[in-house]
C-alpha cells in the first residue's frame, strides 16, 4: 500500500491501484515463476499505473519512451511542531531534488532507497540488469548529493 501511495500520491487512487494490481496478479498467477514475488507484484503495479496514466493522458500513448514519474509521498507521524517544520523543509528540499532527476534515476532510487527493494528485485521491476540498477543508483545519488551541496552553499552565502 505504501508503494501504491508513493506512486499515485493519492490514497484513493492507491486503493484502486492495489485492487487493480491484485486482480491482474490473480489472472496471471500461472505465468509467475515463483522467484521474487514482491518484485513481480511491483512490476504489475508499475505497469498498471503506467496504463492508468496513459488512459488519462492519451498523448502519452504516442510516446513509447515515456517513463512513469515516481515521486515519494511521505506520511508524517506525530511530532513536535518544530520537528514537523524542519522535516517539511528538509523533505521538500530532498523531494525537489528527487523530482529534478531524470526518470530512470528517480525510479531506481525510489524502489531501492525509499521502498527497500533489493537490487535484484528493483532490476526485475524495471526489467533491466542488476548492474544498471546499481549504476542508476550511484548516478542518481550523486546528482542529489551535488544538488543538495549547491543548495547548502547558496544558503550559506546569503546568511
Amino acid at each position: 500500500m505504501r508503494v501504491a501511495r508513493s506512486i499515485t500520491g493519492n490514497p484513493t487512487d492507491a486503493d484502486d491501484l492495489v485492487q487493480d494490481t491484485l486482480m491482474r496478479a490473480y489472472k496471471s498467477i500461472e505465468r509467475f515463476d515463483g522467484r521474487y514475488p514482491r518484485a513481480w507484484l511491483l512490476t504489475i503495479m508499475r505497469n498498471a499505473q503506467i496504463n492508468r496514466v496513459r488512459r488519462k493522458r492519451p498523448e502519452l500513448m504516442r510516446d513509447p519512451d515515456v517513463t512513469l514519474a515516481i515521486v515519494a509521498n511521505t506520511d508524517s507521524d506525530a511530532q513536535t511542531p518544530e520537528s514537523a517544520v524542519m522535516d517539511l523543509t528538509f523533505d521538500a528540499t530532498i523531494e525537489q531534488s528527487l523530482r529534478s532527476l531524470p526518470p530512470q534515476f528517480r525510479e531506481a532510487i525510489h524502489l531501492v532507497d525509499i521502498n527497500g527493494l533489493s537490487y535484484n528485485e528493483a532490476a526485475a521491476v524495471l526489467d533491466i540488469p542488476v548492474g544498471t540498477v546499481m549504476s542508476r543508483l550511484h548516478r542518481g545519488r550523486k546528482l542529489i548529493r551535488n544538488d543538495l551541496t549547491v543548495d547548502a552553499e547558496l544558503d550559506g552565502s546569503h546568511s
